[in-house]
């Protein structure tokens, strides 16, 4: 059953499959695609032969991850305008063998347990009800051994960068969303901002890594991405 939390995800993104990856550049200052790189790296280091890629959105990791390994790539997102701008996107890259999108929720994935060699997944634990249940959900279907890695906005540490930061989100970013792309934009543009601070506000890094390692992960490490506006976070699902 969906949450809340979904509900109001799934309103704030279904307006924008047709325009999301230009946005998500853009409202990035450009540095989304060496975020989502960076992703990519850590899952492809476990040369998987089968990956789980959550919050897919409009398939952007799934085809990434398609063209760094060999794997078969399932994506699942809630948003079904999203995954059906990602399937376009899957039959454009020639990539609809090896990418399969479904609609399911991240809290309640329709997997077996252990069914993954790797799993990724992209800003995505700042809309569901309890981040901590979702990790578990995530390793559950995740094998012994496999890897996984996560990607979202951050908070700029320094007190200077913080400040410009929080002009460019609660400014730069609506208008530019706006310029771009309308008004659907210009919501998500003044959401964004004040939800990422409230996340890590009640979810700082420490916390986060103590909530991987309870689902089971080990080794997990994490790398703060253009001066403070990106988080890549990655580990191993511990042997059971």
């Amino acid at each position: 059953m969906a949450s809340p939390e979904n509900a109001f995800a799934a309103s704030l993104f279904e307006p924008l499959p047709s325009r999301y990856d230009r946005m998500a550049e853009v409202l990035s200052l450009g540095q989304n695609g060496r975020w989502r790189r960076e992703l990519v790296r850590h899952i492809a280091r476990f040369q998987p032969e089968r990956v789980l890629d959550v919050a897919t959105g409009t398939a952007g990791v799934a085809i990434a991850l398609a063209r760094a390994t060999d794997a078969d790539i399932v994506g699942v997102d809630i948003s079904e305008p999203m995954i059906e701008r990602g399937r376009q996107r899957v039959t454009d890259a020639g990539l609809d063998q090896r990418v399969h999108l479904q609609r399911a929720r991240a809290e309640e994935l329709p997997f077996d347990d252990a069914s993954f060699d790797a799993v990724s997944f992209t800003y995505l634990l700042r809309y569901v009800a309890d981040p901590a249940a979702t990790l578990r959900e995530l390793a559950r279907v995740l094998k012994p051994h496999g890897g996984m890695a996560s990607l979202d906005f951050f908070v700029p540490p320094s007190l200077l960068w913080r400040m410009s930061w929080r002009v460019f989100t609660r400014a730069l970013m609506p208008s530019a969303g706006f310029l771009f792309a309308g008004s659907a934009w210009w919501r998500t543009g003044r959401f964004l901002g004040p939800n990422i601070e409230d996340f890590y506000r009640r979810w700082p890094i420490d916390h986060l890594s103590r909530a991987w390692h309870d689902a089971g992960m080990v080794d997990v490490e994490d790398e703060v991405m253009s001066l403070g506006g990106g988080l890549v976070m990655w580990g191993r699902k511990h042997h059971e």
